[in-house]
């Protein structure tokens, strides 16, 4: 008998559906399984047989042909195990399979028969929806990141004998119902606080317009300046999550299997440090079977970079793309995937291979050759990506013992979203933009006009600091922002006077 059992693949973060054929015919004992599967899908045969028998069904003496449609789309990952479990046991009669047609079925099989996690159930989830599918049957600890998409009735099950107990007799079982955006709401932000900084009022202003704006930012300054105490406090003046913003992150951090401890959704912006040996495919992604790296788990969020000159230039040089485009294409002979992108990148490094170049206590024993080769590993094009470049000075000792409380990330927040909400309503023609920082030079004719002083100013720091098209157009995004946490409609010549005092390191060099 033939049996057709739904179930999906990944590609990237999109999901595809894949049918799961089970034809039980005669002939002499075997399991043939083909459709491109990898490995771990090979081995879900003696998965499957011992979790049949385990679970009290009859397994099937007979030969056994399963394909996984379509045939040209390469299969990994044990997700199959649950299908093709409930494809064996339709095809042989062991269970009802009226619901086969409108459910997809995922989910890892034990020999025992209990059902585990998958990664990926998200995207999964909402792909469903999209292809009129009505449920969707999933292991029980992924049921709650399956609901919350709206619109798909979600079963979650512990074990092969519930599947089967819901497949014959469906009344008996109700669908896991879950509000995301009550959830989303709910949820506690657990994030550091500004208050916590003292002094570095440049520092802290420069991560106010980062946040404002969606700009890139570097702290450059000697050891224990404070300047990864700064950046990560960065995604605690950004604005919360929208429910659509959380979707997308939490199916990026779902295909990359970062879920389970992690309730439905992703509350909190992300924040990625990588060590500085990470990798390129690490950072961007990749594999045989791309997966999602630091920047796209970043997404919406935070990239933090430290000691960003330890890093090796040819990893560095793999952001290029991505922060000019929002997100990251891989390519593979048979495929190529797109993950999104779209983060913050806030970078710190000293100014010098010692550390102490400019400080005001300890002297630098660095050659000014030395000097320029540890400040060659940063090309000129990504240095032209990131707008704020701020120095990071020693805290004064009155600074380090001052008993007053800096201003709390709550009441910095509150500008900042202020500031965005401005850009937003600038932006409803163009909802491609969520803030300054993606403005292309069309809109910066558009909503960055400037008067005659401004362009004076502008034209004067071109000349002296030999900035590129790139870099002008920054101060203007900048300029920009500095404008909206004002409140101010127009852009006026001390905007951008401040958005050019952010070009530090073009004014080292």
């Amino acid at each position: 008998m033939l049996a057709r059992i739904w179930s999906a693949s990944l590609v990237g973060i999109d999901a595809v559906r894949v049918g799961v054929e089970v034809d039980v015919s005669g002939g002499l004992p075997a399991i043939v399984l083909v459709g491109l599967p990898d490995t771990a899908v090979q081995e879900s045969r003696e998965r499957v047989r011992a979790a049949l028998k385990n679970s009290g069904f009859a397994f099937p003496m007979r030969r056994i042909v399963i394909n996984l449609a379509p045939a040209d789309l390469r299969k990994e990952g044990p997700s199959f195990d649950l299908p093709i479990s409930v494809g064996i046991l339709a095809a042989s009669e062991q269970i009802n399979a009226d619901l086969l047609g409108d459910h997809l079925f995922l989910g890892e099989v034990s020999l025992d028969g209990s059902l585990r996690p998958v990664a990926g159930v998200l995207p999964i989830a909402a792909a469903a929806v999209q292809l009129g599918m009505t449920g969707l049957v999933v292991p029980v600890d992924n049921a709650r990141e399956a609901a919350v998409v709206p619109g798909l009735r979600v079963y979650g099950c512990k074990h092969l004998s519930e599947v089967a107990a819901f497949l014959n007799q469906p009344d008996q079982y109700s669908p896991l119902e879950l509000n995301g955006e009550a959830e989303l709401a709910k949820a506690t932000r657990t994030v550091l606080d500004l208050k916590e900084v003292k002094g570095q009022a440049q520092a802290r202003r420069a991560l106010e317009i980062a946040a404002a704006g969606g700009h890139n930012l570097i702290f450059v300054g000697p050891p224990g300046s404070g300047k990864t105490m700064l950046a990560r406090r960065l995604p605690g003046i950004l604005p919360p999550l929208s429910f659509a913003e959380a979707l997308e992150v939490t199916q990026v951090h779902s295909v990359a299997g970062l879920l389970r401890d992690r309730g439905a959704l992703v509350s909190d912006r992300p924040f990625r440090s990588p060590h500085h040996s990470a990798s390129g495919p690490s950072l961007v992604g990749g594999g045989s079977f791309p997966r999602p790296g630091e920047i796209s788990l970043a997404h919406r969020g935070v990239l933090f970079l430290d000691e960003l000159t330890e890093f090796k230039r040819d990893v560095l040089e793999f952001l290029r793309q991505p922060l000019e485009d929002g997100y990251v294409s891989i390519s593979r002979t048979r495929q190529s995937v797109v993950f999104p992108a779209q983060f913050t990148l806030v970078a710190s490094t000293n100014p010098c291979p010692c550390g102490y170049f400019g400080d005001s206590v300890q002297p630098c024993t660095c050659t000014p050759r030395s000097r320029e080769q540890y400040w060659a590993k940063l090309s000129g094009p990504l240095m032209d990506r990131i707008d704020l470049q701020v120095v990071v000075s020693r805290l004064k000792p009155e600074e380090m013992t001052q008993p007053v409380v800096g201003e709390p990330s709550d009441a910095v927040r509150q500008r900042v979203q202020a500031a965005r909400t401005q850009a937003q309503k600038r932006f409803k023609a163009e909802p491609s933009l969520q803030c300054n920082a993606d403005m292309q030079s069309r809109h910066l004719k558009q909503w960055c006009p400037l008067d005659d002083s401004s362009r004076k100013l502008l034209e004067g720091a071109v000349r002296q600091l030999g900035l590129s098209a790139r870099a002008t157009d920054r101060i203007l995004k900048v300029g920009r922002t500095i404008a909206d946490l004002e409140a101010n409609p127009d852009l006026q010549s001390h905007h951008v006077a401040e958005a050019i005092q952010y070009r530090t390191i073009d004014r080292m060099h």
